[in-house]
């Protein structure tokens, strides 16, 4: 998985990479059918316009794109951290749905043993 940070606005320096490279990698530990991270970081120099740091990540899946954007006021990091969150949120969401179409998964057969368990108990204290 590649991770790409862009700036508009801002200097992108060692720090801020690593930050970025740092808060996103989690999300990757989570789906490993990520095939690229792209991060647009810009600040808005106008005064008068609020949500001046701006956070944007399109998350490559195999099959699917998810794009995050974010916008606060606090700081850059305060950005980074909020628009990771919200793609760890989406990549968990996509990853359940993707699990739970598959018929033959692990989730769902456990899930029908389960069931046939419950069964089986609600029959035997019938007789």
């Amino acid at each position: 998985m590649h991770i790409h940070v862009n700036g508009k606005n801002i200097e992108i320096t060692d720090a801020i990479k690593a930050y970025v490279k740092e808060k996103l990698g989690k999300v990757a530990n989570h789906y490993d059918q990520i095939t690229a991270i792209d991060v647009i970081l810009t600040v808005i120099k106008n005064p008068s316009a609020s949500g001046k740091y701006i956070a944007e990540v399109s998350c490559k899946l195999n099959g699917k794109n998810i794009h995050v954007e974010v916008s606060e006021d606090e700081s850059m990091y305060a950005s980074i951290d909020l628009v990771a969150d919200k793609l760890d949120r989406q990549v968990k969401k996509f990853k359940d749905k993707s699990l739970s179409s598959d018929k033959g998964s692990i989730r769902n057969v456990v899930e029908t043993v389960a069931e046939e368990d419950e069964s089986e108990e609600i029959l035997a204290e019938e007789v």
